[in-house]
């Protein structure tokens, strides 16, 4: 493999607390050396442009196997590289679920196939997502399974989480909660409050967020496992997180950008492009998972890509799948709304997608240490464009964050040594 090598770029990489103007050696698919004078048998110019280890985004559905017409692992890898991200977690919540090392054998099979991101499988919890009879937790993680989660439905059976964690730490992984109570959501389709009353919509209550985070910290602190909470979307869930970590409890958690960004407002013309879950909740909620971000009580910053077929989501609201396509907007939106924002630091920001979600997962990715992984995100932050989903990799086009005007952009990424340029 010819050597490269990225010069003058800023090199932000929060894994060894460096921020530095230097030269990023690669050869052989490993980070070699970061300083001045690199030489090689390719240069890319990063002058005035940020060169930070690849980014992670620990939270997509990629819908294969069952809905190849929404996305495939393939085109979800692509749409990865367009939104300059290295690795993507795929969540088990196919047809059929990800529960058999098979099934895991399959996601990283195809992922090698696409020949784009790195795409890791996450296995499921339970059988079939059903949330009765733990899977066979050894075989995924031995099919390449990285984590556990039963995303996109809770495990309701509290004993049942109790032995999950019991027996995800056995193997030091994690398991991932989407944290909900189904008996309280019921039909609800949007968050409960002035709102959803206005609109005549069914609401979701913070209350089924609040009860199954409460729950689970619970659990991992008797039983020392490692938690990570999903997509938090309310006040009372940081706080929540926030009062685990201080207790000492192995508690991680992400948010999303559309949860930092937008609230339910947005729903006031029934676009079902806004319809996700968790859902938009208020102001005082954004504020709140903007502030769990900046006070570190957020680990990870992660889309819960979500892609459908637009027949699918272009229905009535009450109708209209739960979920939003994320990847190939993360990055402008984190630069946007956090980093130029004044939210983060660029160097939180970046920790964030890199080396947080890599320890979240227990995957040495997510830093340019000499000998690492040659995964690499070359970002222009200064990069002005209107995100316009037609022109995205992904297959579907369910972005409520189309006619944006964003700053902050990938110019290339690295997997594994390979160059893939995106101008």
């Amino acid at each position: 493999m010819p050597t490269l090598a990225i010069k003058g770029g800023r090199v932000v990489d929060p894994s060894q607390n460096l921020d530095v103007v230097a030269d990023v050696l690669i050869e052989d698919g490993k980070v070699r050396s970061i300083g001045a004078g690199a030489r090689a048998d390719r240069v890319v110019d990063a002058k005035g442009l940020v060169v930070c280890p690849g980014l992670i985004d620990m939270h997509v559905h990629l819908r294969e196997p069952g809905k190849e017409a929404a996305e495939t692992i393939a085109s979800g890898a692509a749409a990865a590289i367009a939104g300059g991200l290295a690795t993507i977690a795929a969540m088990p919540n196919t047809e059929p679920a990800v529960d058999t090392e098979a099934a895991a054998e399959f996601v990283v099979l195809q992922g090698k196939r696409a020949g784009m991101a790195n795409v890791l499988p996450i296995g499921a919890v339970t059988k079939g997502r059903q949330g009765v009879e733990l899977a066979e937790m050894g075989q995924l993680l031995r099919g390449g399974a990285v984590a556990f989660s039963d995303d996109g439905s809770p495990i309701q059976n509290a004993d049942v989480m109790r032995r999950a964690l019991q027996y995800a730490k056995m193997f030091d992984r994690a398991i991932i909660s989407h944290a909900e109570d189904k008996d309280i959501v019921g039909s609800g389709v949007m968050n409960d409050g002035k709102m959803s009353m206005v609109l005549g919509l069914s609401g979701m209550s913070r209350v089924a967020e609040e009860i199954m985070v409460a729950r689970d910290i619970a659990l991992a602190a008797v039983t020392g496992g490692k938690l990570h909470i999903a997509h938090i979307s309310v006040a009372g869930t940081v706080e929540l997180v926030r009062a685990g970590k201080g207790k000492g409890v192995r508690v991680t958690a992400e948010a999303t950008p559309h949860h930092f960004t937008l609230t339910d407002e947005c729903v006031r013309d029934y676009d079902p492009v806004y319809k996700m879950n968790p859902p938009l909740r208020t102001k005082a909620d954004v504020d709140a998972v903007r502030q769990g971000l900046a006070d570190g009580s957020i680990d990870v910053i992660a889309t819960d890509h979500a892609p459908h077929a637009t027949e699918d989501k272009e229905v009535e609201f009450a109708a209209a799948p739960f979920g939003v396509i994320g990847m190939e907007t993360l990055l402008p939106l984190v630069m946007t709304e956090l980093v130029h924002g004044g939210v983060l630091t660029l160097s939180q920001a970046i920790a964030k997608l890199t080396v947080n979600p890599a320890r979240v997962l227990g995957i040495a990715k997510g830093t340019l240490t000499p000998g690492a992984d040659a995964d690499v995100t070359i970002l222009d932050p200064g990069r002005e464009w209107v995100i316009d989903p037609t022109r995205f990799r992904s297959k579907s086009r369910n972005c409520p964050f189309a006619g944006r005007k964003v700053r902050g952009r990938a110019v290339a990424v690295v997997v594994g040594g390979v160059l893939h340029t995106l101008e």
